[in-house]
């Protein structure tokens, strides 16, 4: 474990780190949505007024859980800062949860206000009855452009303001550091959706964490970072809307990553430093027409996170834009990053080394580390590591060692550079034979073949092998089975091999843009 965090003695909380970076950047832009900026000192004021109206008029104490359910619009951070400077605990959620994910986040959380666009008002509507929301504000993509309030018996971003005007906001309370400031709940993947409880602690040691790692080039107050990521994803919320908005930069908010036209119309003015993404978004942009053509002369980060990055996609994104990948990892149980490459010397299948302050081990099933350069599964102990699952300690208690490690559920081998290699998901191994098979490995096969767009690998039963291999495929143009195979046997021994080759127009995807490999099951 290499030098400890420190966060500096002024910062008592986010809400000081937040109320730092708007004094010290003023009339610089720090977002920009659907061609409209906001300065810090805006977002500084109409936060305030925010934050005032939540505790004036919402009916809410410092403590408090809120959920704010809104896509990359200008909203987003008014609406977090403002919650985080009320003293809020802010509960991030997908806009396309449906009712029973509503539900069940809402209720889990114990949310009593609720910030969502209008358009999803009537899947509130349908469940607000299990919930303890008491207080609901709207908004609409366009409202801040427009500046017009919403036809909606709730109030909505205009009112607020206008009702805020006379207000004051309140002195906070004293505040811990290591009092929850999110509860950022997981993806469901291994069952029920748990909220990971992060503190303002968690979230600041990772903004200096990160920073360290990433932010040697970076110039205060210049740099414009591309968010097509969703600020609801702890990805984005922290290094987006934590650590690079610290740093003077302009965020560049997308507010729907599918839609590739409108995504390089909106990027297309501008000198981009930096660029947030993950796999799916490097391949869909480079593939389009009018990308390749913009500005790339600024970008000198790109970095991905949140699954793996593939090969192909690393290589094809250098090659178009002129900067390399720089590829790191994290959870929302770790606010979110313990390792990070180190831009302009990636390790390109890795993500790089342990961030400052955390020490990463490698576990065999009995929790003990297991020898150098085999594979274990990775637990981490750092000040990024959450405080628990939300009222579930026997959940917490499942995952977390003796001696106070967070094992994170994937397989991972440490490099004799001291690079983290992820192998896979421990939940998403298939077992061939007794031999352990990492969809990871077959996944970054396949899309090496220069037909082969995506890739994703299941087990499926199978009455010889115990599991067999089953790849799902989507093309550029027509392959044979066979052919997949034959490519497959130039990288991959025997047992690899996918047994079963499925051809489909469209993988199943997160919002994300994560690969759902449960859904292929």
């Amino acid at each position: 474990m290499s030098q400890a965090v420190n966060i500096p003695s002024n910062i008592k909380s986010l809400a000081d780190y937040i109320e730092h970076t708007f004094a010290k950047y003023g009339d610089k832009p720090a977002y920009n949505a659907l061609g409209q900026a906001l300065s810090f000192a805006e977002a500084e004021a109409l936060s305030a007024k925010f934050a005032s109206w939540l505790l004036h008029h919402g009916k809410l104490q410092p403590g408090d859980r809120i959920a704010i359910q809104l896509p990359n619009l200008l909203q987003n951070p008014i609406a977090v800062y403002g919650a985080l400077r009320a003293g809020l605990v802010v509960v991030n959620t997908n806009p396309l949860y449906t009712p029973t994910e509503m539900s069940h986040q809402f209720a889990d959380s114990g949310a009593k206000a609720l910030v969502i666009l209008e358009d999803f008002v009537p899947k509130y509507e349908a469940i607000k009855d299990s919930t303890a929301i008491e207080t609901v504000i709207i908004t609409s993509a366009t409202q801040m452009l427009t500046q017009k309030a919403c036809e909606s018996a709730y109030p909505c971003f205009m009112q607020v303001f206008e009702q805020a005007q006379e207000l004051t906001l309140p002195q906070r309370p004293e505040i811990s550091l290591d009092d929850g400031c999110i509860l950022q709940y997981t993806g469901g993947t291994t069952g029920v959706s748990k909220g990971a409880e992060l503190t303002h602690r968690n979230v600041l040691a990772n903004s200096i964490q990160t920073l360290e790692r990433l932010g040697k080039k970076f110039k205060d107050g210049e740099e414009i970072i591309v968010c097509p990521l969703p600020l609801y994803h702890i990805y984005a919320f922290t290094v987006c809307m934590m650590t690079l908005f610290a740093k003077g930069a302009t965020c560049l908010l997308i507010p729907n990553p599918r839609d590739m036209d409108a995504f390089v119309q909106a990027i297309k003015p501008h000198k981009f430093t930096s660029f947030a993404g993950l796999n799916t978004l490097f391949m869909g942009l480079c593939a389009h027409p009018e990308f390749p053509s913009l500005d790339f002369s600024k970008l000198t980060l790109t970095m991905s996170g949140g699954t793996a990055l593939t090969k192909s996609a690393a290589e094809l994104w250098t090659k178009t834009t002129g900067c390399s990948v720089t590829e790191g990892y994290g959870l929302s149980e770790t606010a979110p990053v313990l390792a990070f490459n180190e831009p302009g010397n990636e390790h390109l299948g890795t993500v790089g080394l342990p961030l400052i302050d955390t020490d990463i081990q490698l576990l065999d099933p009995n929790d003990q580390p297991v020898a150098d350069g085999q594979e274990g599964q990775i637990a981490a102990k750092g000040p990024q590591v959450m405080k628990g699952y939300w009222q579930r300690p026997d959940e917490t208690a499942k995952v977390m060692t003796a001696n106070g490690y967070f094992k994170t559920g994937d397989i991972g081998v440490r490099l004799p550079n001291g690079c983290i290699k992820i192998v896979d998901r421990l939940k998403d191994m298939v077992i061939v034979s007794g031999f352990n098979v990492y969809p990871n490995e077959i996944e970054d096969a396949l899309t090496q073949h220069p037909d082969i767009l995506e890739a994703a690998v299941v087990g499926k039963p199978d009455d010889k092998t115990g599991e067999k291999v089953c790849a799902f495929i989507t093309v550029a143009k027509t392959i044979s089975t066979e052919e997949v195979q034959e490519h497959c046997k130039q990288m991959l021994t025997a047992y690899k091999i996918p047994k079963e080759v499925n051809i489909i127009d469209e993988l199943p995807k997160s919002t994300v843009g994560k690969i759902l490999r449960r859904e292929l099951r």
